[in-house]
């Protein structure tokens, strides 16, 4: 599997190494290395002989773990031998952040970057969006055991297939992604974006990642662009069986999806709580901005239109909130997932409930299906988890001495998948004053982030390696 997804990798970097080509920039040749070493590498890897083929439960998480991890250290080598990022830590740190859509920088002006470069650095938002190894099964025959490399690299407290197949399901996945993606580059050209930039943007939006061509993100274009991004910001941060259920013409079902209603209810209570504390010369203007940075932030996208650090402590706090509330699961965007933070609050809701009426009996239901217990169960071990994760890491990185803020919220903002967080890293800043152990430590959080923490807590669990 792991030899498949390098191959997959060499053949992903040969667009970018065509785009330096057709800008003749000689970028592109460290592109072509990278690209041609990625495929003989997989080719050996792949004449490996395997005693088992059969892929369990645990296979399935060590296989995502380990593909995310190999991604990313082959997609750090182009900027590593261009010079452009000479450290490999930073490098790892650029391209981590890039395919787990969290958009994070260590570059403090990413202009500097020849456009094939540029190019790569966003089109990884867009590799990581759906996920890399449900990329790579549309592409390889499926079987019944893959489901569980699905399961253990979609976002949210359960994965169902689409259709009856793993590889169907795949292919269903990649043609609303791919076709959403195509409607907004174009209609960011129509907008008056120029085609290099709606590319790589609409890649950071479909992906909800980030990455930007300019270093002032997305404040330099005009306000029918930054709309436009707002739009596509929403709708990518909704769960993707809803746009299934319309391909099938399931329209009553879409208002049974409660994680939808909640999610935009969210989005638009939150909007104007924000407008309201940020109102200046005119209501529509402070709501634009605000708009765009709940979306941004919520979705866990990381564009910014404005410096919101220099936002009062309301408007911020309600950003940090939505920060952990995140997206919808099934979607592209990270944080807790809208799913879980309505299962929390009916257990909470319930709980309260038996003491008042002890003898009750209340099951937990979401979009009219009763919860079951299993679901729960992890459903609760995964936010215990993560605490311990965001705890542990917010100790570590506080020894680099920066002020509270900029920790806790960098912290946040690596393991939800956002990019940036407050002060010395937020829309105008970057991670790059990090020491080389901090950064591994927020590398660890975006992955374990972007894979919903199991798969890599189990990669990295002695038993998991334990022969019978």
């Amino acid at each position: 599997m792991l030899g498949k997804l390098i191959q997959l990798e060499g053949i992903l970097l040969i667009l970018p190494t065509m785009l330096g080509l057709y800008f003749s920039e000689k970028s592109f040749i460290y592109l072509a290395v990278t690209a041609g070493g990625s495929i003989i590498l997989g080719s050996l890897i792949r004449l490996i002989p395997t005693k088992n083929s059969r892929i369990r439960a645990k296979e399935g998480f060590v296989i995502t773990a380990l593909a995310w991890l190999v991604f990313s250290a082959i997609g750090a080598i182009p900027f590593c031998i261009s010079g452009y990022i000479p450290s490999f830590t930073d490098a790892m740190f650029e391209t981590s952040s890039g395919f787990t859509t969290t958009g994070a920088s260590i570059l403090p002006n990413v202009e500097i970057l020849p456009r094939c470069l540029l190019f790569w650095r966003s089109f990884t938002h867009w590799i990581g969006g759906m996920g890399i190894l449900v990329f790579m099964l549309i592409f390889v025959q499926s079987s019944a055991d893959e489901m569980n490399i699905m399961k253990a690299e979609s976002p949210g407290p359960s994965v169902e297939k689409m259709v009856p197949k793993v590889r169907e399901t795949a292919l269903t996945l990649y043609a609303i992604y791919t076709t959403m993606t195509i409607i907004l580059i174009i209609a960011l050209i129509i907008a008056g974006m120029p085609a290099f930039d709606s590319a790589c943007i609409s890649f950071g939006t479909a992906g909800t990642g980030g990455f930007g061509v300019k270093s002032d993100s997305i404040a330099s274009y005009n306000s029918t662009c930054q709309t436009i991004i707002t739009i596509g910001m929403v709708m990518f941060g909704i769960n993707f069986n809803a746009y299934f259920l319309i391909l099938i013409r399931k329209f009553k079902s879409l208002f049974k999806l409660e994680e939808v209603i909640t999610y935009l209810s969210i989005f638009f209570i939150a909007s104007i709580i924000v407008t309201l504390g940020t109102v200046g010369e005119s209501f529509g203007g402070s709501f634009h901005h605000a708009s765009f940075q709940v979306a941004s932030i919520m979705t866990t996208t990381g564009f910014a239109t404005v410096d919101f650090n220099l936002w009062t402590t309301m408007p911020k706090g309600i950003l940090v909130l939505v920060m952990f509330i995140g997206a919808c699961a099934g979607s592209t965007g990270g944080g807790l997932k809208v799913s879980r933070v309505i299962l929390y609050f009916k257990q909470v809701v319930r709980e309260i409930q038996s003491y008042i009426h002890p003898s009750s009996v209340r099951n937990i239901r979401l979009d009219g299906k009763s919860v079951n217990r299993d679901t729960l169960r992890t459903t609760n071990v995964f936010l215990m988890a993560y605490i311990f994760i965001f705890v542990t890491s917010f100790f570590i990185i506080s020894f680099d001495g920066f002020d509270l803020t900029t920790t806790f919220t960098s912290v946040a903002a690596t393991i939800n998948n956002i990019g940036p967080g407050l002060e010395l890293v937020g829309p105008t800043g970057h991670y790059a004053d990090y020491s080389i152990l901090s950064k591994w430590v927020l590398i660890f959080d975006m992955i374990a982030g972007r894979l919903e923490l199991f798969p890599v807590l189990i990669m990295f669990s002695i038993s998991t390696w334990r022969k019978k």
